[in-house]
């Protein structure tokens, strides 16, 4: 009898692990098939979720959807992670350049509403590309970790083309934590950050989304936590931007929306409190994990051109 038993934990147990390998798999690696990334959890029906749990997610490379409507040029960008392109577009008599880096499933055609919002407020940009992104190299995530190097890859060139203008980082998501760990783990010095819905750790985002499925997060949170960070050459527990943010002196802007399904209040709170620098920090009541300028677009933009005041006040 307990042979048998022992028997049934141990298939138990190599079953959990098989499930959890499979989805960090998926989670971190896209595919060159054509089709769309699964729904978000909140969107899947009873059916879908029961399919995602043990199939894994369709995870195709995300790809840019549009160009902009301003002047730009397409430059590639080499980094740690394979080469990146970046649109760059710089304005006459600029403030500063705003490099913009998205989130997790995205690419850079997903930021020109932001990036147009820059150049009216006299800034250049840089929309980047992450790798395995858009149309940079590769179909790997890491969700914040490797991609940190590629911010630090497009501040070395925007420093290459003008190594006086101050440059601004803003990220949003997936692009925000690796926005806090490039300038905590490898030295990067904006002149400021705008940050919106940074998770707090890669443990706690892992069991936010089995919360919006309704599925019990333990053991398998840590689980995938646990492969995604084998396959991938890293300890995914230690990818926690609650701690990056503790050596963060730039002057930054936190936003967050307050309905937010996957970055709960408690993160938001932990990142902000963290930032040891000058601070501001603006909630989005009602608004999710989504660009906050659809719901709140003078708010949004009021907020920003606010914080880039106070932030050039601070520089004279």
């Amino acid at each position: 009898m307990k042979r048998r038993l022992l028997g049934l934990l141990l298939l138990g147990f190599l079953a959990l692990n098989s499930v959890a390998f499979l989805h960090a798999w998926r989670f971190t690696h896209f595919t060159n098939e054509p089709g769309t990334h699964t729904q978000n959890p909140e969107q899947l029906s009873v059916l879908d979720k029961a399919w995602v749990l043990l199939t894994g997610i369709r995870n195709p490379k995300p790809r840019n959807s549009g160009a902009p409507a301003f002047a730009f040029r397409t430059v590639t960008i080499p980094g740690p992670n394979g080469k990146l392109e970046a649109w760059y577009s710089p304005v006459a008599s600029a403030r500063g350049t705003v490099a913009l880096f998205h989130g997790y499933t995205s690419n850079k055609s997903k930021l020109l509403t932001e990036a147009g919002m820059f150049r009216q407020l006299g800034y250049s940009v840089l929309l980047v590309d992450f790798a395995g992104n858009g149309g940079s190299e590769g179909f790997q995530t890491t969700v914040g970790f490797r991609e940190s190097a590629d911010v630090a890859a497009a501040f070395a060139f925007l420093q290459q083309q003008d190594s006086a203008a101050p440059i601004i980082l803003y990220g949003a998501s997936m692009g925000a934590v690796a926005i806090l760990r490039a300038e905590s783990e490898l030295g990067i010095r904006p002149a400021a950050n705008i940050v919106e819905c940074p998770y707090g750790s890669m443990l706690q985002t892992a069991e936010n989304r089995f919360s919006s499925m309704h599925v019990p997060a333990f053991p398998m949170a840590g689980l995938l936590v646990f492969w995604g960070g084998v396959q991938n050459g890293f300890w995914a527990f230690d990818l926690d931007a609650t701690a990056f943010a503790r050596h963060v002196t730039t002057p930054t802007l936190l936003m967050w929306g307050a309905a937010d399904p996957r970055v709960t209040r408690a993160e938001t709170d932990a990142i902000y409190a963290a930032l040891p620098g000058p601070k501001q920090r603006r909630d989005f009541p009602g608004a999710g994990h989504e660009p906050y300028w659809r719901k709140y677009p003078q708010e949004w933009q009021t907020t920003i051109s606010g914080f880039l005041a106070f932030y050039s006040k601070r520089r004279l």
